[in-house]
């Protein structure tokens, strides 16, 4: 007698072969059976010819604090992901000293674009060190599976204390940040995450503590992996981060390496294709490289008051440095010298994963304060450009003092041309992921990037089969992190599912709502088409949207293969 039966489904296995007409059988949290005629169950599915899934592994989440309050890890159990990694970038909150506490977060709010508020309300700090947030995250229980980074900014924290985001680490530093990377990966860290990004700073501009690194602190703390034996080193990467020098890191430690944002740049749009091609040359050597790449736009809402997306300009330096003095930050933006700095960067070839001048034909206005400007709503700046014979920067810029530094733009930064994205989402060494789930509440919501696989890319475009695009978020990034037992349907395998329709699937419209603690808000996006998801054999999902009284059926993830 079967736990449960889904039955009359099309099922995707999740390792690419044919769809094939039958169900699965689930006992004590794993698939028993595929196929037909699957025997008694002490529960039964009619999936109604739907397409059955593996459920979707998102390895680029940002859970690590909302995690503590929120066990569903809210949007991502209801848009069919059943295991989240989170910790990416090395934005973590473990370890962390209790008087590292608020300072940890007031990074975070910046750099993941989250509320402090929120933040300092529902963080339970019920750990100090790695282990023990693993061992608290178990005790509380969570929806999804979760496997978790440890993360550098935080171990760097940790040892150098304010240091961190000052100076090059002694060492002594170095040896005792090496002892913590590799006490977390013999605990059960997926492995090691760190960023080289150029805008990722703290609170006030301040780099991240990870950015302060030197070569031999990043090769101390990435050969932990190689001596654990175990664990993927996932990294940010920003200008001076080089393929072949990742390269020389997957030779030293023998362990995989998993490099992140991999775009389409209208900047430059063949570096991408240049540094696949360097990875290709890795991997004939035997060095596992991986490029992480995602299947939307990368875009994000912000004001000109928040601009997360400006902040990676050299330039923009005099205007962070305003802070939040509204009469300096003005004079900073109006000051002629200040643009013509900007103009000159914007307009450097070469440099990645950038807003640039054709930035601009896709920066969007999306609300605005004054009433006399709501004919504006929708156009964009390369327009308003185009149609005044002024620099987009003037237009921008102006726009914003007149009034409207908390007007909403809607901005499509890179991924913008889908036939060169196209050619990303099939590459062989291509992980398909960047959902960024957990972060930039304010900014976007990519929570829905599985869905958005399978109705856009599959069958608005055709660009992949059903089977490819399901391979590609389910058995191919379990594989590529190690997570034994999931991404597949197979018996043995743990019973995490997505039923879902085929002919409609996708992410719905973006809205905003306000139900982090204190009352915050956020972007979500709605599954459109999900009918239902199961993690480790329970369902968290129904036709209706997540079942609260699911219990706590996903496991922290400690053991992966080497």
């Amino acid at each position: 007698m079967h736990d449960l039966v889904i039955d009359n489904a099309t099922v995707y296995d999740g390792l690419g072969g044919a769809p094939q007409p039958g169900g699965v059988a689930i006992s004590g949290g794993r698939i028993a059976a595929v196929g037909r005629d699957l025997g008694a169950a002490r529960e039964r599915v009619d999936a109604r010819g739907l397409a059955l899934a593996p459920g979707i592994v998102d390895i680029h989440t940002h859970y690590d604090a909302q995690l503590t309050w929120d066990p569903f890890a809210t949007p991502s159990t209801a848009l069919g992901v059943t295991t989240v990694v989170i910790g990416n970038c090395g934005f973590t909150i473990a370890p962390c000293r209790p008087d590292d506490r608020d300072l940890t977060l007031r990074a975070l709010t910046h750099v993941e674009g989250m509320s402090l508020e929120a933040l300092r309300a529902g963080v339970r700090w019920d750990f100090e060190t790695y282990p023990q947030y693993l061992e608290a995250m178990e005790r509380r229980g969570v929806v999804p599976n979760v496997a978790s980074f440890v993360g550098h900014s935080s171990v760097r924290t940790y040892v150098l204390g304010a240091d961190a985001t000052k100076r090059a680490a002694t060492t002594a530093e170095i040896a005792e940040m090496r002892r913590l990377v590799l006490e977390a990966v013999r605990a059960g860290a997926i492995g090691f995450a760190t960023s080289t990004l150029e805008q990722h700073n703290g609170e006030n501009g301040i780099p991240m503590p990870s950015r302060l690194a030197d070569e031999a602190e990043m090769l101390a703390l990435t050969g932990a992996l190689g001596e654990a034996g175990r664990g993927v080193f996932m990294l940010t990467k920003g200008m001076t981060s080089t393929i072949p020098w990742l390269e020389s890191i997957a030779a030293r430690s023998g362990r995989p390496v998993m490099i992140a944002a991999m775009f389409v740049d209208p900047g430059d749009p063949t570096r991408v294709f240049r540094e696949l091609s360097e990875i290709e040359t890795a991997r004939a050597r035997g060095r596992e490289l991986w490029a992480q790449v995602g299947c939307f736009p990368l875009g994000m809402e912000f004001t000109l008051r928040h601009p997360y997306p400006l902040e990676a300009f050299l330039a923009w330096r005099p205007a962070i440095l305003a802070g939040d003095d509204e009469a300096a930050y003005r004079r900073v933006l109006a000051d002629p010298s200040f643009r013509k700095s900007l103009k000159e960067e914007a307009a450097t070839p070469g440099v990645p994963n950038r807003f640039s001048y054709k930035t601009f034909p896709h920066l969007a206005i999306a609300e605005v304060q004054r009433a006399e400007h709501t004919a504006l709503v929708g156009r964009t700046i390369g327009e308003l450009a185009g149609e005044s014979g002024r620099d987009p920067w003037d237009v921008f810029l102006d726009f914003g003092l007149d009034g409207e530094l908390d007007a909403m733009f809607d901005c499509k930064l890179f991924n913008t041309d889908e036939n060169e994205v196209r050619r990303l989402l099939r590459h062989q060494y291509a992980a398909v992921a960047l959902s960024d789930a957990g972060a930039h509440l304010s900014f976007l919501c990519d929570a829905g990037f599985g869905l958005h696989l399978f109705g856009h890319w599959v069958r608005d475009r055709g660009d992949l089969t059903l089977p490819e695009a399901v391979k590609r978020v389910t058995s191919d990034v379990a594989t590529a992190y190690r997570i034994a037992g999931r991404g597949r349907l197979a018996p043995g395998a743990f019973a995490d599912l997505l039923l879902f329709d085929p002919a409609t699937v996708r992410r719905g419209p973006k809205r905003r709502v306000n139900d982090l603690p204190t009352g915050a808000t956020r972007l979500d996006t709605p599954a459109v088409g999900v009918h239902g998801v199961w993690v480790n054999g329970a369902r968290t999902v129904d036709e209706r949207g997540p079942v609260k009284d699911c219990g706590r059926p996903g496991r922290v993830l400690r053991d992966f293969t080497a």
